[in-house]
């Protein structure tokens, strides 16, 4: 008599038990997680089961869908956001997660529609949705002044695309820069003068000619020229141009944990100084300490061709 096998079918899981079991998957991966994922820490639950718990957790705005290079993703969604995009279909949920992603950098539209493998007409109609909810909003980069890109509405937008202190409205302040250029120069000076009017020994007259990059940046906010907060930073951005001119120097010493102006324990000192030779041809190479090398390209607002530095070297 031939053998019967019997083919035994595993017991339904509870559907709220595979919830819960998809739920901490996304707690154990942030980032997203694939179907794959899933169906490897639960190999004996059914593809259409896992597709109804999966189904039934989007609609309770408890996962974010997500679209990435190696398919789709499921995210825990964070419930701040939950509100904010009540009422909102998956396709909106997408771009706006997309944003999110991107951060105070921001994205393209272009990058956008690559990420979401939406139409550019869908996607453009998402955008003004979004900017109408103020959930989002457009910036305008200096990396290229006829192009716009979105991130969060309450995001302040990072250096790389506003320029800093040194741009308003994408338009680079040259003149205000040779301001702060000409008075963190004249501070230096005056503080050389001071100690050389001490009459007191070279090595004194040297050590009390220093300041710190913090008492540089005290001066300019003293001074009230600038419309913008500087920070140490944009201080020390300005000083590393005079030193490329010449006109100062640098040294690091080693401070005190706490100290005012110190970083990581070292201090930068900065002194106005007179060159005894002028430096040669490729030692005045300004790329080298230019502050906006980074924005720094043919046809855009910053080029070797309108670089008023580049033109004096050539001169040289």
């Amino acid at each position: 008599m031939a053998e019967v096998k019997v083919k035994m079918q595993p017991p339904d899981a509870d559907p709220v038990e595979i919830e819960n079991r998809i739920i901490e998957l996304c707690h154990q991966f942030p980032h997203g997680i694939t179907d794959q994922v899933i169906q490897n820490e639960m190999p004996h639950i059914e593809a259409q089961q896992r597709a109804v718990a999966i189904n039934r957790l989007l609609s309770m705005g408890q996962l974010d869908l997500l679209r990435s290079n190696t398919g789709l993703l499921y995210r825990i969604k964070d419930s701040q956001n939950a509100g904010k995009m009540k009422g909102s279909d998956n396709q909106e949920k997408l771009v706006y997660q997309i944003i999110e992603d991107a951060g105070n950098k921001g994205i393209w539209s272009r990058d956008i529609r690559y990420k979401s493998n939406l139409p550019l007409t869908e996607i453009n109609k998402i955008l003004k949705n979004l900017e109408s909810k103020k959930l989002i909003k457009a910036v305008k980069s200096v990396a290229a002044s006829k192009k716009k890109v979105y991130m969060l509405y309450n995001l302040q937008p990072d250096r790389s695309v506003t320029g800093g202190a040194w741009y308003s409205d994408q338009d680079f302040e040259s003149e205000f820069v040779e301001v702060l250029n000409q008075q963190c120069f004249k501070f230096l000076q005056t503080k050389a003068e001071t100690a050389r009017e001490s009459k007191q020994n070279p090595m004194i007259q040297r050590n009390s000619s220093f300041a710190s990059s913090h008492e540089v940046w005290k001066y300019i906010c003293e001074l009230g020229i600038s419309k913008v907060e500087l920070s140490m930073e944009d201080i020390e951005t300005i000083l590393n141009t005079l030193i490329y001119d010449g006109k100062v120097e640098m040294t690091i010493i080693a401070a005190k944990e706490g100290t005012v102006g110190s970083v990581d324990g070292h201090m930068k000192l900065y002194r106005a100084v007179n060159p005894i030779i002028p430096p040669t041809g490729l030692v005045r190479a300004p790329c080298g300490l230019c502050p906006v090398f980074d924005d720094c390209h043919e046809g855009g607002e910053i080029s070797p061709s309108n670089c008023i530095y580049m033109t004096e070297w050539l001169e040289f």
